[in-house]
């Protein structure tokens, strides 16, 4: 990555750490995967148990894998059998102690901004699990929550269409229509922007492209 990218995303990570520090949120800035996956198994004590939603920058810096053969307890959605089992371990996760995910969006001022299909993901960011830690890239920030919206209706979401095979507008075209197609997945929007819960939620920023 170019130096002065480099410089101006370190500068602005440190903004964005204030912000979400003023919304009794935690901040941390990751220069890179390896750094961020570090920072959240410093973060995440042996023998937490830990659940995560749909999120592609999970897997991206390794954490997926390393809580899978750490010593935690995982409830893996993912490796769910059937639609009623998979069911099961979304309800279990809502008593975990780290959900893992991350965000559609996220405002230079600490505001985020998810949008969901199921709900499964942005309810368990609102409540529920002791502890939510977000690893977002820079790559998702934008500059104010009007945008960030836009960012998550028509970046996110028509990719995330397009990936998982769905029968909507966005997926044909890579724009958003809003929508009210059975497959659509804007139908529940989270901004998080305080948390009552002191530090609750957690956001690794980290100087790369992550998810979408």
């Amino acid at each position: 990555m170019n130096e002065n990218r480099i410089k101006r995303n370190r500068k602005l990570g440190e903004k964005i750490i204030a912000g979400l520090n003023s919304r009794n949120m935690a901040g941390y800035y990751a220069e890179s995967k390896e750094e961020a996956l570090a920072k959240a198994l410093e973060l995440i004590p042996e023998g937490s148990s830990i659940a995560w939603g749909g999120t592609m920058s999970v897997g991206e810096i390794g954490l997926k894998d390393a809580v899978c053969q750490g010593n935690y307890h995982t409830y893996n959605r993912d490796a769910a059998a059937t639609p009623e089992e998979k069911r099961k371990i979304e309800l279990i996760t809502y008593d975990c102690d780290f959900f893992l995910t991350s965000a559609n969006a996220i405002t230079e001022d600490g505001v985020i901004v998810n949008i969901d299909g199921y709900a499964n993901r942005v309810s368990a960011i609102a409540a529920g699990p002791r502890n939510v830690l977000m690893i977002v890239g820079m790559n998702k920030v934008v500059k104010d929550v009007e945008n960030a919206v836009s960012r998550a209706r028509n970046e996110a979401a028509p990719i995330n269409a397009q990936r998982f095979n769905l029968n909507t507008p966005c997926a044909k075209t890579g724009a958003c229509f809003d929508c009210k197609s059975p497959d659509t997945i804007c139908c529940q929007f989270l901004i998080t922007r305080f948390s009552k819960a002191p530090q609750r939620i957690k956001v690794i920023l980290v100087n790369d492209e992550l998810g979408f």
